[in-house]
């Protein structure tokens, strides 16, 4: 009887042990984002897309990069992206790889690099690093989009958020406008962070039917690792490449580089194909 007591004393004492962090408050993932902006360091990222239409498969999207911090943010980004034909990615001619540093992107691959003089491999571009990529609509890097997202949210004690926006709300976090039909379309996602509020992953999806079009839907996971580790990105040698405005008019080479997929979409041009 003795050890039995002895026994049920235990476990009581272990239970309270063990339960006692589950009512810690979470970390905020808004703030522990903000202590990672430390120089010269960064995040990895690693990212899957995947486009249907009437539940066939468009193929898989994968985008890998590196982003360097600065004390308030990115300040660097180098981003690789392979795209199948069919993709989001391919429709808006994403580059193949992008490296944007100092007011500058340079890009390489695909379209960017056909017809270029010679011993030129890049195509430099004016432009700011970013912390998204081309197929994940949410970016974290983005305070008013986070702030979006974390308030839409239902907050679990695993670190798991997970709720919907509308692209109108989304739009407007990015500063842009979004009216109509499409407006309306939800983007549902889900967030996960560890134990000190650093994200890990963000899944976003959303589905839309464009009538004899097709349905389609895409679903995008994107994965953050490596917080903190050391990160230092450079600009290709100025010896490599050309400023888009000296190739001239008669080049095939894109004159502007497309954003992120739903930044990139001009007021009206969603809704006048819904109509």
């Amino acid at each position: 009887m003795k050890r039995i007591l002895t026994g049920l004393a235990l476990a009581a004492a272990a239970t309270l042990v063990t339960a006692t962090p589950a009512h810690a408050a979470p970390v905020n993932p808004a703030k522990a984002l903000q202590k990672q902006f430390v120089k010269g360091h960064g995040v990895r990222i690693s990212e899957k897309s995947r486009m249907s239409v009437d539940g066939k498969s468009l193929g898989t999207s994968t985008t890998t990069g590196r982003l360097e911090f600065g004390k308030s943010g990115i300040v660097a980004s180098d981003i690789r992206t392979s795209s199948p034909k069919g993709s989001l990615s391919s429709l808006f001619a994403a580059p193949p790889r992008i490296i944007s540093i100092d007011g500058h992107s340079y890009v390489q691959g695909g379209l960017y690099s056909e017809d270029l003089p010679d011993g030129k491999k890049w195509v430099r571009y004016s432009g700011q690093p970013s912390g998204s990529t081309y197929n994940q609509l949410i970016d974290i890097f983005e305070p008013k989009v986070l702030k979006l997202v974390l308030s839409h949210a239902k907050s679990s004690k695993s670190g798991l958020y997970k709720g919907s926006v509308t692209y109108k709300d989304l739009a407007k976090a990015y500063g842009s406008r979004l009216d109509g039909s499409f407006a309306k379309i939800k983007i549902d996602y889900a967030l996960k962070t560890n134990s000190k509020g650093l994200i890990t992953s963000l899944t976003s999806s959303w589905g839309l039917d464009f009538g004899i079009l097709g349905n389609s839907r895409s679903t995008t996971e994107t994965r953050y690792v490596g917080w903190g580790s050391k990160v230092s990105i450079k600009a290709p040698s100025k010896s490599v490449w050309i400023d888009v405005k000296d190739l001239g008019e008669d080049s095939d080479v894109p004159q502007e580089i497309p954003d992120n997929a739903l930044k990139e979409i001009p007021e009206g041009s969603l809704n006048s194909l819904a109509n």
